[in-house]
């Protein structure tokens, strides 16, 4: 089983020379907007290989020189495929780090014994632990030292990076907020290792790792920007989309302190390392016209003409020859002849994508509509990560396909029981009593479990702590019931709604197992008895918690082991979005408009889901309620529709189709 197709998902084939230049000349004009070096792989494991590949280089030359090797390493999950690539050439017998010597970049202060997120121990069973680095040779900060002592240890710890003749090279990923290390915005390019005040965005990205945004450490030890600027060799590196914004502005915008990263453009020896979907905003990906010549793929000409309409704020049929010359889309006019035919095109093109029928229409000439027409009534499955997904990202799109007569099955992938807060637990529990003490049927062990659950999360319960399996399964129950009431609103059958519960979830904590055949296995004997002619899945590569992307291989991996199946030959796979971010215009291949009527309705199958409103413990870094941001994306969607000359609607959602290979 392959249980990671959603790495191989590719929206737009990039050519290879827009980040593997063929010769100088062409690497000085593609990076011209670019002030760092970089360098950008077509995987995180690919980057990741290249920079073990450089450590462990580095590594030797120092021993065959009879040096110390002196590394700044970071703690992050992002480092975890460096590390295993290092332990394996160390297993293989092909390096040895008898000559290394390792400092902490950055630890959490305080880190409560009951929290098991820390970068010294990550940074032990990772690495240290299973290479021949001697004990004494690896230097962290201590999360447990009391507050008066922490002002000598920093000083201690920039002299002893001194002793061991400064640092070789410094491993450090960019932050979300451009911080390095932990030198968060408006930190100096004076300072050196220090306590830091963590800044909310970046409290905010840790809290997938702690049971509630309250156990997330308010601050941290780390190496300051000096301590890293003199450093011999720096690298940077970022995976994901999610990176994307702010490693756009370390690299091509102007040094500056609210973005702390960016002081290393006046570094003389720094790499930033990053994968395709990292570097995807840098102008040689996003807007390659502007560095030399393209090649215009149809999805190429779509982005460009919509970034021409946002430069003179026209819409599409409005754009002239003048317009194109003037912001260097002249190849496009050697191509078409005229403005006038490109812009012909490329409204044609989104025009054909807007659908009031994702189920497609009955009857309808199907050449140029995102459905087809037949079967009709068709068999449709939506999967949902959580028991709130669906509703979320495509609820309009949900609703349609109910009230235009399918067969609509509905998928929650997890039970979604560890993001219901304590105090939701404790007011259903309360009610429970109620309810069993007035109907003068008291169940005494009832009362006794309820108890007991109602004692831990009152009394008993630390930070940190796991919930009991009872508290877990109020939890999920809370969420099952939500998502049922939604279905209900929405006119789903109740036979229709299934939960999948996948195993790789089911760790009461925040961090998640592995996915295996067994979640696999779950998926595909659903996919099997529902035999589906339409698939709706998350496909929000940009999840910060991890729970949607491994969702996402599940069902892949499922749809990939019954894709020879004779009815997996007349399904189609649609990937919606809306947790985190929408779809860019340039890759929307259907877009299913709203009503104001049905944007509210959306709204209120929303609200079913009273456990995710404010009280939820993983609302993320955005301030707005879920239904919020939803109906927010979606009016954004429909207004560039609108900006580009097109209908004018309330709101779109809007979706990708996923196609199988083979």
């Amino acid at each position: 089983m392959n249980f990671d197709l959603s790495s191989k998902i590719t929206l737009e084939r990039i050519p290879e020379r827009y980040y593997r230049p063929g010769d100088a000349f062409e690497a000085a004009r593609q990076t011209r907007f670019e002030k760092l070096h970089t360098d950008i792989y077509t995987s995180e494991k690919d980057g990741s290989h290249a920079i073990a590949k450089e450590i462990a280089q580095l590594i030797k030359t120092k021993a065959s020189k009879n040096e110390k090797c002196v590394l700044a390493l970071s703690g992050g999950s992002s480092w975890l495929s460096v590390y295993n690539d290092l332990v394996s050439l160390y297993k293989n017998g092909e390096l040895s780090f008898a000559n290394v010597v390792v400092f902490n970049v950055s630890e959490f202060y305080p880190v409560l014994d009951s929290q098991l997120h820390s970068n010294s121990l990550l940074l032990r069973e990772k690495l240290i632990n299973k290479v021949d680095i001697a004990p004494e040779a690896f230097f962290t900060p201590d999360h447990t030292m009391a507050r008066s002592e922490i002002y000598d240890f920093c000083r201690n710890y920039e002299m002893e990076i001194e002793q061991a003749g400064g640092i070789d090279l410094a491993l450090l990923s960019v932050g979300l907020v451009g911080n390095v290390g932990y030198n968060e915005p408006g930190s100096q390019l004076s300072s050196t290792t220090r306590l830091m005040l963590l800044d909310d965005a970046s409290r905010a990205t840790l809290k997938g790792f702690y049971s509630s945004k309250n156990d997330v450490p308010a601050s941290a030890i780390t190496i300051g920007l000096s301590t890293i600027m003199n450093a011999r060799r720096v690298i940077l590196s970022a995976w994901g989309e999610h990176k994307a914004s702010i490693i756009k502005e370390v690299v091509e915008g102007k040094v500056n302190d609210n973005v702390p990263a960016s002081f290393l453009q006046t570094h003389k020896n720094v790499s930033v390392v990053l994968d395709l979907d990292a570097a995807q905003l840098l102008t040689r990906l996003s807007h390659p016209w502007l560095v030399g010549p393209c090649e215009w793929t149809d999805k190429m000409i779509r982005r460009a003409i919509v970034w021409l309409c946002e430069k003179t704020d026209k819409p599409i049929l409005k754009l002239t020859n003048k317009d194109y010359n003037q912001h260097g889309l002249d190849e496009l006019l050697s191509l078409y002849g005229s403005a006038y035919d490109v812009n012909i095109r490329i409204f044609n093109d989104l025009q054909r994508t807007i659908t009031g029928w994702p189920g497609g229409k009955p009857g309808a000439d199907d050449a140029n509509r995102p459905e087809r027409a037949r079967p009709y009534p068709k068999k449709v499955l939506v999967f949902s990560p959580h028991p709130d997904d669906d509703v979320i990202s495509m609820g309009g799109t949900f609703q349609r396909v109910v009230d235009q007569g399918h067969e609509v099955h509905v998928a929650y992938q997890t039970s979604g029981n560890i993001a219901v807060g304590d105090d939701e637990v404790i007011r259903y529990i309360a009610l429970f009593k109620n309810v069993i003490n007035g109907f003068n049927n008291a169940d005494k062990a009832l009362l006794e479990k309820l108890d007991r659950a109602l004692n831990f999360l009152l009394n008993e319960k630390k930070t940190g702590d796991t919930d009991t399996a009872d508290v877990l399964f109020l939890k999920g129950q809370i969420r099952r019931e939500e998502a049922r009431a939604a279905c209900r609103f929405i006119g789903l059958k109740p036979e229709n709604v299934h939960f999948l519960d996948l195993p790789f979830y089911e760790t009461g904590k925040v961090q998640k197992g592995k996915l295996t055949e067994a979640d696999v296995r779950i998926v595909m004997q659903l996919l099997d008895t529902v035999q589906p002619h339409q698939i709706f899945v998350a496909g929000d590569l940009a999840d910060p918690h991890g729970t949607h992307k491994v969702c996402l291989n599940a069902a892949l991996a499922a749809i990939d082991e019954l894709k020879l199946k004779e009815w997996m030959k007349d399904c189609r796979i649609w990937m919606y979005r809306g947790a985190w971010a929408e779809w860019e215009i340039d890759h929307i291949e259907m877009a299913v408009p709203m009503s104001p009527e049905q944007l509210r309705s959306k709204r209120n199958s929303i609200l079913k889901h009273q456990s995710q409103m404010e009280s939820a413990p993983f609302m993320g870094n955005d301030e707005r309620l879920f239904w919020q941001r939803a109906e927010d994306r979606n009016q954004a969607t429909a207004d560039l529709y609108k900006k580009l000359g097109l209908a004018s609607y309330e709101a779109i959602e809007a979706f990708v189709e996923y196609k199988t290979e083979g």
